[in-house]
């Protein structure tokens, strides 16, 4: 028997420093869903997970998650540092009742969100709230994205902790029923928006107290109101088209336009805070409303800089 005994525990001494070695399962760097996939999966390349939410736990920090085919991938919840990446296929979430992403990162984290398509099914009995809503993250980028169909807003920064950044490009968000690209962070937000369109919302942009946004080469038409700003907010507009808007330009707060079109809205501004460079154009309005204020005296050639 003491043999016996003696002969286990040499055993189990020789098999535990394998156990010690073996590595727990590690988070990968790189993971897949697919609209074939199953979120009991890895979410590797050949055995990918079907849901954002799914695959999203198996990814580490700064990690991406692609999509492998085309798919409705479910709406996420974002908690770290990470990319989510659909180019060159469909990747949609279809959101009923809730918001197509939430970003709750942490307050050093950056998320990227390219190559999306995020329906909210506005006019159903449920439709989704927000297609992307803003809570906590350093930075957030937003790239060849579609938002659209929200019963709320299509993208809503609700950030408070300050020294923030959001980036849009190239994205259409469009038929939201409040704000299409709303600025709410409580404390200092840089924003720059570029190749976008806002259109068919209740305002295309507004910036709260605390948010300054320069806006390039963009659309806002359709909208009830294109641009607005509160007290504090701050917009620059280049090069961008406000077209066919209620209310083109409200400016609570200050809205400064440099080659830019205000046309064909029914009044063009409102408020009294918007700039101008003299080197934009203001026809086709059914009323002007409140004219802008030149940004330089009349000999000044400073819109030509």
């Amino acid at each position: 028997m003491r043999r016996r005994l003696s002969l286990l525990a040499l055993a189990i001494g020789m098999f535990l420093p394998f156990l010690a070695s073996a590595p727990a399962h590690a988070q990968a760097n790189r993971t897949w869903v697919s609209g074939v996939g199953d979120d009991v999966n890895p979410c590797s390349r050949t055995a990918p997970c079907k849901t954002f939410a799914g695959a999203i736990s198996k990814t580490a920090a700064f990690g991406e998650i692609n999509c492998l085919d085309p798919g409705g991938f479910g709406a996420v919840t974002i908690t770290k540092s990470i990319t989510l990446n659909c180019a060159g296929t469909l990747g949609s979430i279809v959101a009923a009742g809730s918001n197509a992403i939430n970003i709750s990162a942490g307050a050093t984290d950056r998320v990227v969100l390219r190559n999306l398509h995020l329906q909210g099914l506005r006019g159903v009995a449920s439709p989704g709230l927000v297609g992307v809503k803003i809570n906590t993250a350093q930075s957030v980028s937003i790239e060849s994205c579609i938002i659209e169909q929200f019963s709320q807003q299509g993208i809503s920064d609700a950030r408070t902790t300050g020294n923030t950044t959001l980036f849009i490009r190239d994205s259409i968000i469009s038929y939201n029923g409040s704000t299409g690209i709303g600025l709410g962070a409580t404390a200092a937000n840089r924003v720059s928006i570029e190749g976008t369109q806002s259109i068919g919302n209740s305002f295309g942009i507004a910036a709260g107290n605390n948010n300054s946004a320069m806006v390039t080469r963009s659309v806002f038409a359709g909208n009830s109101t294109g641009v607005e700003t509160d007290a504090g907010g701050s917009v620059n507009l280049d090069n961008t088209s406000i077209t066919a808007n209620t209310v083109g330009v409200q400016a609570g707060g200050n809205i400064r336009l440099s080659n830019s079109d205000v046309s064909f809205n029914t009044t063009g501004f409102t408020g009294g805070a918007a700039i101008t460079y003299g080197n934009n154009r203001m026809l086709g309005n059914t009323s002007l409303g409140t004219s802008p204020t030149a940004a330089g005296a009349a000999v000044s050639n400073l819109g030509e800089q």
